[in-house]
């Protein structure tokens, strides 16, 4: 990368424009995908809207570990989540029928909202706990690949086993199949995802690549850097695609690509520790990656309350959920700003 701050500057702005505008056409994809395949809405954004929209930020965060920065590495993924959770709160501003949440709710998206919060606790706890590492990895990053794949297949059974589910209201929005979609080619769709996919993954390595430069640059942390630059517009694919998931009426689809998505973006952590050769990367990260990581299960423990409470309308026609988690976003990263000035 050149050494110019300007040149990444502009780098920086360009790749985050390609990431949000490939994002804003993978939606409609998915959400033909998932109809036409048969998945379903949930399981299509949890994991390949989830993980397709996460692919910039594990590139990011990979490129930056490699480097040897843990501290952005690690907050990029959990900067992205708490930046995605308030971006689902976004969403809801878009939706004028009822609260998202009300209208969402789902037994899969609750499933995937405490496997996001079980996810969280294991690297509090491997930070807190003895350092442990083998060839450099901690072995709570196979508790955390393996905690992820268990969890996936929870969220599937959820949905087959029909054990619980939401009392239906006239708010409730059914995922119903398009039939009109069954007549397209479900090989040129997938050709078309993968095509979006890889663009921004392309994308992502030059966010990751000029975050670095304008960290040493301006003076900025690597967390503030982490938290604030590479995590917000690595995670522009997930705020385009459920604004226009919200629009098109695939609420489903919007809610369980976010929840879906920031479950697959703690990966990212145990992808980074693979990738950091200077140790176990939990030993590298920092208080305030700590702290990120207890906002973000605090404001996915509101987003919880709010699909089981399901407030019909609230403040500003946003449930008491998305008022609260924007709240704690805006204080927590203001915080996080000024105490590392």
């Amino acid at each position: 990368m050149p050494d110019s701050l300007a040149i990444n500057i502009l780098i920086f702005v360009v790749s985050a424009v390609v990431v949000a505008f490939v994002g804003t056409r993978m939606s409609k994809v998915a959400d033909r995908l998932a109809d036409k395949t048969g998945l379903g809405e949930a399981i299509m954004g949890a994991v390949f809207l989830g993980g397709t929209t996460s692919l910039s930020g594990i590139v990011t965060s990979v490129t930056a570990a490699a480097g040897g920065h843990a501290e952005l590495a690690v907050s990029n993924a959990v900067g992205g989540i708490a930046a995605q959770t308030a971006f689902l709160a976004v969403a809801d501003l878009f939706y004028k029928e009822s609260n998202l949440e009300h209208a969402a709710a789902s037994i899969a998206n609750l499933v995937q909202g405490t496997l996001l919060l079980s996810l969280l606790s294991i690297p509090i706890l491997a930070f807190a706990g003895p350092p442990l590492s083998f060839w450099g990895v901690h072995p709570a990053t196979l508790v955390l690949m393996a905690a992820y794949f268990a969890g996936l297949r929870l969220v599937s059974l959820s949905q087959t086993e029909n054990m619980w589910q939401p009392r239906q209201t006239n708010e409730t929005a059914v995922d119903k199949p398009d039939d009109a979609v069954q007549s397209r080619s479900l090989r040129k769709m997938w050709l078309k995802f993968l095509g979006y996919a890889v663009t921004i993954a392309i994308a992502g390595y030059f966010i990751a690549q000029s975050g670095v430069v304008i960290a040493a640059k301006t003076g900025l942390t690597e967390s503030v850097v982490g938290t604030l630059l590479t995590a917000v517009s690595t995670s522009l694919p997930e705020l385009v695609t459920t604004v226009a998931a919200v629009r098109q009426g695939a609420l489903t689809l919007a809610v369980g690509g976010i929840i879906g998505g920031n479950c697959f973006d703690l990966m990212l952590i145990a992808f980074s520790d693979l990738a950091y050769r200077d140790g176990s990367i939990y030993e590298a990260i920092t208080y305030r990656q700590v702290f990120l990581m207890a906002l973000t299960g605090l404001m996915t423990g509101i987003l919880l309350l709010g699909l089981l409470k399901r407030e019909r309308h609230g403040i500003g026609n946003i449930g008491f959920e998305s008022f609260l988690i924007l709240i704690l976003y805006v204080g927590g990263v203001a915080s996080l700003f000024f105490k590392s000035r």
